[in-house]
């Protein structure tokens, strides 16, 4: 009996006489069709599987950017922090540094005062030069007044 026969035997609701063979060819048509749905159900599992991934990978990829848009973002903060407290330690040293600058000067300006007020008040150069021979000094002083 061939399946043609069992088709058309089922369709029409007779059962062919020989009832082993008819069992026989339903259990083959049973077992073909639980591997086509087995087949088909792996296949289903596989694509839904393959598309997860794809979203996984997509946003995996996405994280990445988005920590690597962070960590720029970070860096860009910290190194305008650092040219702040760098323009800072600058504006400070120069503020020192004038002022050491300026205190110098009016240190020079009161010595020159002080000195040119000297100089005034003794109006002349004294010089002199002296010599020691072995009992007695000679002493040369000479006292210019201008």
């Amino acid at each position: 009996m061939d399946t043609q026969n069992v088709s058309e035997a089922h369709t029409e609701g007779i059962c062919p006489e020989d009832n082993e063979q008819c069992l026989k060819l339903e259990k083959a048509a049973i077992q073909i069709q639980s591997w086509w749905r087995g087949n088909m159900v792996r296949r289903t599992l596989l694509h839904a599987a393959l598309r997860a991934w794809v979203i996984q990978c997509w946003w995996r990829s996405m994280q990445a950017k988005m920590l690597e848009q962070r960590r720029r973002l970070a860096l860009r903060l910290y190194t305008c922090q650092e040219w702040a407290v760098v323009k800072v330690q600058a504006q400070v040293r120069m503020w020192q540094a004038r002022r050491w600058f300026l205190q110098a000067r009016q240190a020079a300006c009161i010595i020159q005062s002080h000195w040119r007020w000297h100089a005034s008040q003794t109006r002349g150069l004294i010089r002199g030069r002296y010599e020691v021979r072995a009992s007695r000094i000679e002493l040369d002083i000479e006292i210019l007044m201008t």
